[in-house]
């Protein structure tokens, strides 16, 4: 049996909507087996889906098949993340924890004239 992969991520609940996992698939943020896939592509038991969602990065192994949306501890059952995967999830976490504690907060709220300048600096980036 098989599933498409971007049904069995949002069966396990990586996704809210299909329609988001079909996107995220499409955009390459999942890899089936260590390379870039389509969203029609069926999933095995025993497949690797490494799926990256926001700053996170989740290597998972594949150990059941769903095409419909169950409960959370149903989805957790279909799956299983990688040591190493959950070691570096972890490692950022701690990073980013670090990070925020250091960064000060702004005295106030930015003025006309500094949202001006800040929105001429984000239409500079892109």
């Amino acid at each position: 049996m098989s599933v498409r992969i971007d049904k069995w991520l949002w069966a396990v609940r990586f996704f809210k909507t299909r329609g988001l996992s079909t996107n995220a698939v499409n955009a390459g943020h999942v890899q089936w087996n260590g390379e870039r896939s389509k969203a029609s592509k069926m999933i095995r038991i025993g497949d690797e889906v490494c799926v990256q969602r926001a700053q996170q990065c989740f290597v998972v192994r594949v150990t059941g098949l769903a095409d419909k949306r169950g409960s959370a501890t149903q989805a957790q059952a279909l799956y299983r993340e990688t040591e190493a995967s959950f070691a570096a999830r972890e490692q950022q976490r701690q990073r980013r924890k670090l990070h925020v504690d250091s960064s000060p907060a702004p005295d106030k709220r930015p003025d006309k004239k500094a949202r001006r300048h800040i929105i001429r600096f984000i239409k500079q980036e892109t």
